[in-house]
């Protein structure tokens, strides 16, 4: 029998900064058998069983602070597995906590698992190409795998499948990063993944871990970068995964009061805890290492970060000192974001937070929690209440498309139209537009614009760039003969053009805070906005192709939206410039579905500033033609035509 690995080993899992703790415990494959290791200190036995042996347990023996460990003749990668954990209370079958492949349902066992898959980039150039592309443009394409492509039996794409229409198709719309909601093990699909069994296993639903790892490397080829979800917030409370680890509360937290999230019916992680801060921590490490994520979106922050989150009319459990506040769940996502700022640098960390908690962006060293990013959710609801509203009720709504600019660089956002915002019969974005058909694909396509243009980066959920005309179905595929017609191939070339014009347009991306100037603010009658984004920097911009360069450099844009029913001719409106300027974009134009004659004023694409007269605080003005349902974008370099 070969030698076990020493306690000693352990020493960091246990004073919870262990950072690659699947090296450590779990199944590993090792002379002719397998060493098998899981942590369960309240148990008075713990064995394993496998289908190498027809399910026969073996015990496993303990070290002297709850580690139980064994080698196992004849197990090897692609055996079956699982743990029989008996205590004071009983016994339990458990799948492995640290298992890196999960079986396929309805088995709810792991698998011993060993990877062969070979990257095309080094290490080196992986960390070169993630940390040049974290000081670039950022536009994101969310996607639930399952329902993005099916079989004509309904069967959904597996990963390996995806890798050869996936990464061409989000390349072709010109994203940076592709964002995939939870690919970690998960029962029920109807949770979209955001109920994690196992946090160190892909589902099973895509295939192999290496099939995984082959999609990753398709969107990597192609020039993409990789964020995965992650759900470090809660867990589900099935019998078999990490609920009542060893007859008790483990993982989750003892008391009910912090260890249940009674909406979600599931359990909250003791984050005070050190092997569970180690088991959090890992699991991160996992996806940025072992699957070469470019970035990690942290779900469910808000729900971290505070004991009474969701608990108004419920017991919880303030803090010692008082207060709301989850410091042990702040000291964790700190220790997490420095960590991988240590080990992966350029990594993206995205918060999904929907308070107004202080720095979240901010580094640690300054007192923020040191994430990269934050999802803009009061940008999101405030937009979407405006576009949602009856067109004659719009001027009411006025001051929900100006409040997001007073705080736009309090953070560094994305601003987000994801997943969340087209279920549970919200509709679709197509759908929330009023109006008829026409004048809910001019809204469509303006919101969209107005999205891409106003500071803060952009994420857009699969199938609005089609324009889907019902909401998101996790069991279905995105209605793909839309863009072979009209109006969803007009949606998808507006799409593509917004991410082309932000590329050479670096006014549009570079700078948020700083970068932004109200134009036209106040016309509530007309349902007008208009402001101007200036780099005020170098003007340099990343991510271009040989020869290419950002033709913008530090020239300001303009940006002007009509969300009213009626044509604005000869509207006004101040600019910084007395240059001349061009059209970047009209989301009316005919190739986007638009109505060709209601572009510009006979055609003209070039205005000169009119000199002599000034407006609302700027030294010249030009006179533009705002086309119902629209924006329009305008700057001082020209676009190349595509």
């Amino acid at each position: 029998m070969p030698p076990m690995s020493s306690s000693g080993d352990l020493s960091d899992f246990h004073c919870g900064i262990e950072r690659r703790l699947w090296q450590l415990l779990g199944a590993h494959p090792a002379d002719d058998g397998a060493r098998f290791s899981v942590w369960a200190p309240r148990a008075d036995s713990v064995g394993v069983a496998g289908d190498w042996n027809d399910w026969l347990t073996q015990q496993l023996e303990p070290d002297l602070r709850g580690v139980w460990r064994g080698w196992i003749p004849g197990a090897e990668p692609g055996n079956r597995y699982r743990f029989e954990v008996v205590g004071a209370s009983g016994s339990g079958l458990k799948a492995d906590p640290m298992a890196r492949r999960a079986d396929q349902l309805p088995s709810t066992v792991s698998i011993v698992e060993h990877s062969g898959f070979e990257w095309t980039e080094s290490p080196r150039e992986w960390a070169e190409r993630r940390h040049a592309m974290s000081d670039g443009r950022l536009s994101v394409y969310e996607v639930h795998l399952g329902s993005w492509r099916r079989h004509a039996d309904g069967r959904p794409y597996s990963a390996a499948e995806l890798a050869s229409v996936l990464p061409a198709w989000v390349a072709g719309l010109g994203f940076t990063h592709v964002e995939l909601m939870p690919v970690t093990a998960h029962p029920f699909g109807g949770s979209w993944g955001y109920q994690v069994t196992g946090y160190f296993a892909p589902d099973p639903r895509l295939g192999k871990p290496d099939d995984l790892r082959m999609l990753i490397e398709a969107f990597h080829s192609a020039g993409i970068g990789v964020i995965l979800d992650w759900v470090p917030a809660h867990f589900p409370a099935d019998d078999f995964a990490l609920a009542d680890f060893d007859g008790a509360a483990l993982y989750e937290h003892p008391d009910p009061r912090r260890g249940i999230h009674a909406d979600w019916d599931t359990l909250v992680f003791d984050y005070a805890r050190p092997e569970v801060r180690s088991f959090l921590l890992s699991s991160a490490f996992l996806w940025l290492e072992e699957f070469r994520a470019d970035g990690l979106r942290v779900d469910a922050v808000a729900s971290m970060l505070y004991r009474d989150y969701s608990r108004i009319d419920r017991d919880w459990l303030p803090h010692p000192e008082g207060g709301q506040r989850d410091l042990d769940a702040v000291s964790l996502l700190r220790e997490l974001n420095i960590a991988v700022g240590e080990e992966f640098p350029g990594a993206l960390m995205i918060a999904e937070e929907s308070t107004t908690w202080p720095g979240v962006t901010t580094a640690v060293n300054q007192g923020g929690l040191g994430f990269t990013h934050k999802w803009n959710l009061g940008w999101m609801n405030d937009t979407l209440s405006y576009v949602s509203a009856p067109l004659a009720n719009r001027r009411q709504e006025h001051e929900r498309l100006v409040k997001p600019s007073t705080y736009s660089d309090a953070e560094r956002w994305i601003l987000p139209l994801g997943h969340d915002e087209v279920v549970h019969l919200k509709g679709s974005l197509l759908a929330k537009g009023p109006g008829d058909e026409a004048q809910r694909l001019s809204s469509l396509r303006a919101l969209l614009a107005w999205q891409w243009c106003h500071p803060g980066d952009q994420l857009l959920f699969m199938g609005a760039e089609m324009a889907q005309p019902s909401e998101w179905d996790h069991d279905a595929e995105l209605p793909w003969p839309l863009v072979e017609d009209h109006p969803g191939a007009g949606m998808v070339a507006l799409v593509s053009e917004l991410n082309r014009m932000q590329k050479y347009l670096v006014s549009l991306w570079s700078v948020d805070a700083g970068g932004f100037t109200w134009l036209e603010s106040g016309d509530r009658a007309g349902n007008v906005f208009a402001f101007s984004r200036n780099v005020g920097g170098s003007g340099v911009s990343d991510g271009f192709e040989a020869g290419e360069t950002a033709i913008g450099g530090e020239d300001p844009v303009i940006v002007a939206a009509n969300f009213s029913t009626r044509s604005r001719y000869g509207y006004r409106v101040g600019v910084p410039s007395d240059d001349l300027w061009h059209l970047a974009i009209s989301t009316e134009e005919s190739r986007f579905g638009g109505s060709a004659a209601r572009v510009t004023a006979d055609g003209v694409t070039s205005l000169a500033a009119d000199r002599e007269t000034p407006w609302l605080g700027q030294p010249y003005s030009l006179l533009l033609t705002l086309p119902p349902l629209s924006v329009v974008v305008w700057s001082r370099a020209r676009i190349p035509v595509s």
